[in-house]
């Protein structure tokens, strides 16, 4: 069930705000399962290629099919029950790649034209990536969670179908929130892989910085994921050496965010740092310097006069800092 307060700093983030009850006390009753899915008020999103597939009507994109038309779209990989809503049960279906065809592109590229990629003989729906439908707001809040939450999943089932143990194929168990193995018993659960990112600060400065692959002039919080064997301070403190050259302590949580690429938990923290002197790691980073409060506040609302921004409000990472440049005392 969800039960995050508003108020929380998580909540502002992008794919929070999942709003199913998991159901997940029942995943293991089949009778139970199949009567949901045999109730004509079912609902399902579409997964195919790590990508869902939305019905355009008019100019609004609906995420949800009734559970037949999605199984109608294409060969069916994968079932999983998502968690029930105010109004429906949601289930999720992940389609086999062939589902979907692409027309070839035109200038020869090797790069998939995401405009060209349909379902033969439906005109209605749109294959989009998660950003995209994120970052434009091309439906709710609230669908944008449970589309995260069906990409992650659907991703971990499209790569575990065979028993890390011994090789053996594995079959879909408790609603499709467990694989297991014949030949070995062994029982395998969807992953989700943390990762601290962390804002440095000092006084009215903060670090940021940017990797290669990051837009021009768009610099955000130093992130990197927690390592076997170490606490989230230690992971938080471990990355900010490795790759700004500065220790620091009193390590804060602030806020989390599921992440489906592919399927990460961001967990947002602050922490202090002991000097300004940076040491970066040219491998991990293009470049990291310290921002001013004003500063900062200049990025988040694109102003600042050196035309660097953050990044948008989809990430954590925008969060984390306005919250310190907007919300946190001096």
């Amino acid at each position: 069930m969800n039960r995050h307060l508003p108020s929380d700093l998580s909540s502002r983030t992008g794919f929070a705000g999942n709003p199913l009850d998991r159901l997940s006390e029942q995943r293991d009753d089949p009778a139970f399962i199949e009567s949901l899915k045999a109730d004509p008020s079912t609902r399902a999103v579409v997964i195919v290629r790590d990508m869902p597939i939305m019905r355009r009507v008019h100019d609004v994109f609906m995420p949800f099919f009734t559970l037949p038309d999605a199984m109608s779209l294409g060969a069916v990989r994968e079932v999983a029950l998502l968690g029930r809503d105010a109004d429906n049960i949601i289930f999720a279906v992940m389609l086999e790649d062939d589902a979907v065809v692409a027309d070839a592109p035109q200038d020869g590229s090797a790069f998939l034209d995401l405009r060209s990629v349909h379902i033969p003989g439906r005109h209605d729906l749109l294959f989009q990536d998660m950003r995209t439908i994120a970052t434009q707001g091309l439906t709710d809040t609230a669908s944008v969670a449970i589309l995260g939450q069906a990409k992650s999943l659907m991703y971990w089932h499209a790569r575990h179908g065979y028993c890390s143990a011994c090789g053996a194929k594995t079959r879909v168990a408790a609603a499709g929130w467990r694989r297991e193995c014949d030949a070995c018993q062994a029982q395998h659960f969807p992953r989700t892989d943390p990762v601290v990112i962390m804002l440095a600060v000092k006084g009215d400065q903060c670090l940021l910085g940017r990797q290669p692959r990051f837009p021009p002039g768009m610099y955000s919080c130093l992130a990197g994921f927690v390592e076997a064997g170490e606490t989230l301070e230690e992971a938080v403190s471990r990355e900010l050496f490795e790759e700004a050259g500065i220790r620091t302590g009193n390590v804060r949580y602030l806020a989390s965010q599921p992440w489906p690429f592919p399927s990460s938990m961001m967990i947002g923290c602050i922490a202090d740092a002991h000097d300004l002197d940076l040491k970066i790691d040219h491998n991990e980073l293009e470049d990291a310097r310290w921002f001013s409060r004003e500063e900062a506040r200049h990025l988040l609302k694109r102003t600042h006069p050196q035309e660097l921004f953050s990044p948008p409000r989809l990430a954590i990472a925008n969060t984390i800092l306005w919250h310190w440049a907007f919300e946190m005392e001096s």
